[in-house]
């Protein structure tokens, strides 16, 4: 794939949205160097923009955090196949190798990445042009730096794209040539040695170029939608904000049956109910408690004030301190119903990460719930 969306992902998410709107202004002009001049040009165009005075740490956070979805996303089925089969693995590429090496080394066990270097200063920021010799692109600047990488050794198997790589795979005893037009199945994201987790707050969709441009149309008006369903949640009574939501393109489907409210005199009951949710996005206790009706107390973690204030629920914060937020909890429970969420974080891949299990220590009216927003 056209690496723009890997510079894209890198400008919103290490520098915000006004260098993001930058690159894709310079889309056009991007294309047409990459057409019609050099794909070098182009990567260089592509790297000034994106990494320009961003400190190497902060690139290195979005390759970890960010990048690695999209790139297993671009793994070919077959490539795959032959690649994971060999022992020690070599990945060359013309994107900075600083992007490409925490995928590279910790999804698919790559033992070396050679790719392009970028020039940093003395505070560790990016200038934004390339360390010498330049980029590992094509042709015999590609088969260079494989030869140093490896020395005398005959490579066993080397795959690649049969437009770019042809001289790098002389270098190698069976060579397989990928054409960019091949159509192949993507890699299933199930077969790599160590799963994804993708947060919750991070661009789903490839941002290429159109897909980008509907994005940024579309914030404003949904920050305004954003803004009129929050005064929704906090104003509203609780009876009616399903249906407000509803106007307003939220829909909520339940399975199961939701236990209803308890009388805890009537039944002689001294603690509300724990829902214990998977975590998908933040607002998962919102959308539990709209599904029950009624207002739900959240546990919270390292989220902020404001966030916090804007909550139409209750909300309990933690402080990792394992006697001090058992009390805090079961204070909550004394009062009503409680929602919590023990992975921790956030996930949008459909298992469960670690977590933890002192909920099961604190009352013995556990519901259990599987969120999917």
């Amino acid at each position: 794939h056209n690496p723009f969306c890997y510079f894209l992902l890198l400008c919103l998410e290490g520098s915000g949205v006004t260098r993001s709107l930058l690159l894709l202004f310079a889309a056009p002009l991007v294309w047409f160097l990459y057409t019609f001049v050099s794909a070098a040009c182009a990567m260089k165009l592509m790297i000034y923009i994106s990494m320009r005075g961003v400190t190497v740490s902060e690139i290195g956070g979005v390759a970890r955090a960010v990048l690695p979805k999209f790139f297993a996303e671009d793994l070919n089925d077959e490539v795959w196949r032959v690649f994971s089969s060999f022992g020690r693995k070599i990945v060359v590429t013309a994107v900075p190798r600083v992007l490409v090496e925490p995928f590279a080394a910790e999804y698919i066990g790559v033992d070396a990445v050679i790719g392009t270097e970028i020039e940093v200063d003395g505070h560790g920021r990016a200038t934004g042009f390339v360390k010498p010799p330049g980029f590992v692109v094509a042709g015999l600047r590609k088969k260079d730096a494989v030869k140093k990488a490896v020395g005398e050794c005959m490579i066993d198997v080397g795959v690649g794209k049969y437009d770019s790589t042809a001289h790098f795979l002389s270098l190698c005893k069976e060579s397989y040539g990928v054409f960019g037009s091949s159509k192949a199945d993507p890699l299933s994201k199930y077969k790599l040695p160590k799963p994804i987790i993708f947060h919750d707050g991070r661009l789903v969709q490839r941002p290429d170029p159109l897909m980008a441009l509907i994005t940024f149309v579309w914030m404003p008006f949904g920050f305004l939608l954003s803004m009129i369903r929050i005064a929704a949640g906090a104003l509203l009574p609780m009876r009616i904000q399903y249906y407000v939501f509803w106007l307003m393109g939220v829909r909520i489907r339940v399975g199961g049956n939701p236990p209803e409210s308890v009388n805890r005199q009537k039944f002689n009951r001294h603690h509300g109910t724990m829902f214990v949710c998977s975590h998908r996005t933040l607002l998962d206790p919102i959308m539990l408690s709209q599904s029950l009706g009624r207002p739900v107390a959240a546990v919270t973690y390292s989220i902020s004030r404001l966030s916090e204030f804007l909550a139409p629920i209750p909300t309990v914060r933690l402080t990792r301190n394992r006697d001090l937020d058992a009390a805090n909890i079961s204070k909550v429970l004394e009062k009503g119903d409680v929602a919590l969420c023990p992975e921790g974080t956030t996930c949008r891949e459909p298992f469960l990460l670690r977590y933890s299990a002192m909920f099961a220590e604190l009352t013995e009216h556990i519901v259990p719930v599987a969120i999917n927003c």
